[in-house]
């Protein structure tokens, strides 16, 4: 595992974070939604049962999307999503909105993202010049992924789904896996046991060098502690797994646990929990444009922060979009407020043939490249306990390997705290 984080130790309760991060770049046809054909030997006991949880888990559409890069996306009704299978949330009535909003976010927050703006392209998607940055211009492309390049939206009262497939489960360790991060202790916990692609081509996406390994930029807002059973994790960010979704394009992803990742929890929407409200944006699906060497720079905007008044946890992405909640019933830590939040990318190091993985972690170059060749974290905020957002103070840098991926942190008026990382994994100083 390679690991850079950015932390904040605040000794205040913490009630949720913001974040600008740049993009880096069958068996035959059954069951109700008609899964791929695939050709790969494998039991009729263990195929039957990838189709029971297929069904499981994926919800009959009202409408149906092929996306352009070959993801399926299901515009499931709300009320019929895999999260009310969850047994403490059987009786759950959807909160269409926060109560109330965190004080300091300048831009009006979209419930949902059907009505087109003025400065909309044909596809849906607006560019905006949001900063020179240091060497060159940031572009914010607003709520802009693959599959919208079909033309074809999910109709209102539904959320957007990408649906898991035979192929998808074959890739998995097991139906148990699926969908879940393997319990791990990263280096930085270990140290601090104490503390709490496009289709034209263009763009960059990192390296993965082995099917069973990722590389991901996220945040995670947590409670609880790490050296034991307890640790509640809220996270978000983008992810290159191929294991998971069988390609190397950047995908926006959520993940959740309450218990360090033993039983509950998952990726996405692979399970019961995080409930969607937003009809246009799919967790788990491409994200593009991204950002390439050299070249433009693309920003997405990432808030989570917890409703004081209903106790719910909000993600919005993008322009302020409200994308969906994690329901406090979920957590036992988090129910109450997060103890700290990380920001950082992360590696999975598998060590093929006794050598460090050449698996990327960022756009693969490392932070003192800085601009436009490096991917960068800007301004980091937080949700303090009065719901205000404020700029994050006291925070430390950690990396497990230098030689392999590095972290260099900095404050600008513009940019607010803001870090660089990164860094392409093996290489001559990093065997």
């Amino acid at each position: 595992m390679g690991c850079n984080f950015c932390r904040n130790f605040e000794h205040h309760n913490i009630l949720g974070l913001y974040i600008i991060v740049v993009l880096v770049a069958a068996m035959v046809e059954c069951s109700s939604l008609n899964y791929t054909k695939y050709n790969k030997q494998v039991s009729s006991l263990r195929f039957n049962r990838i189709i029971k949880h297929l069904d499981k888990i994926n919800k009959r559409p009202v409408l149906t999307i092929e996306s352009p890069d070959g993801d399926i996306i299901d515009c499931v009704h709300k009320r019929k999503q895999l999260a009310f299978d969850h047994p403490l949330l059987k009786k759950h009535k959807i909160q269409k909105a926060p109560k109330e909003m965190p004080r300091g976010i300048i831009n009006n927050v979209k419930k949902d993202n059907n009505n087109n703006n003025n400065n909309e392209d044909e596809n849906g998607s607006s560019n905006e010049i949001v900063g020179e940055g240091e060497r060159g211009a940031v572009v914010k492309r607003q709520e802009w992924q693959m599959w919208h390049l079909n033309g074809t939206l999910c109709p209102k009262g539904t959320v957007p789904i990408r649906r898991s497939r035979v192929d998808d489960l074959f890739r998995a360790k097991s139906l148990y896996h699926y969908g879940k991060k393997q319990p791990r202790t990263p280096f930085s916990r270990r140290i601090h046991s104490d503390a709490p692609d496009v289709i034209s081509g263009n763009g960059h996406e990192p390296s993965i060098q082995a099917m069973n390994e990722f590389s991901l930029s996220q945040i995670w807002i947590l409670s609880g502690s790490f050296d034991g059973p307890d640790l509640n994790s809220i996270e978000a960010g983008w992810q290159v797994s191929p294991e998971l979704y069988g390609d190397n394009r950047p995908r926006l992803f959520t993940y959740w646990t309450s218990d360090s990742y033993q039983q509950t929890g998952c990726y996405n929407l692979l399970c019961s929990g995080f409930i969607q409200t937003n009809s246009k944006i799919a967790i788990g699906a491409a994200i593009s444009p991204v950002s390439s060497f050299a070249g433009s720079q693309y920003d997405i905007t990432i808030l989570i922060w917890k409703d004081p008044k209903a106790g719910n946890w909000w993600m919005s992405f993008g322009d302020n979009t409200l994308v969906g909640y994690w329901p406090a019933e979920l957590f036992t830590h988090l129910a109450d407020h997060a103890t700290m939040v990380e920001w950082g990318g992360e590696v999975v190091n598998m060590r093929t043939n006794g050598q460090h993985t050449e698996t990327q972690m960022g756009s693969g170059h490392f932070a003192r490249e800085g601009f436009g060749k490096s991917s960068y974290f800007r301004n980091l905020q937080i949700v303090d306990t009065d719901n205000s957002l404020m700029n994050v103070q006291g925070i430390s840098t950690l990396a497990e390997n230098t030689n392999c991926y590095d972290i260099k942190s900095s404050y600008s008026n513009e940019w607010g705290t803001y870090f660089y990382y990164g860094g392409p994994g093996n290489n001559p100083q990093c065997p």
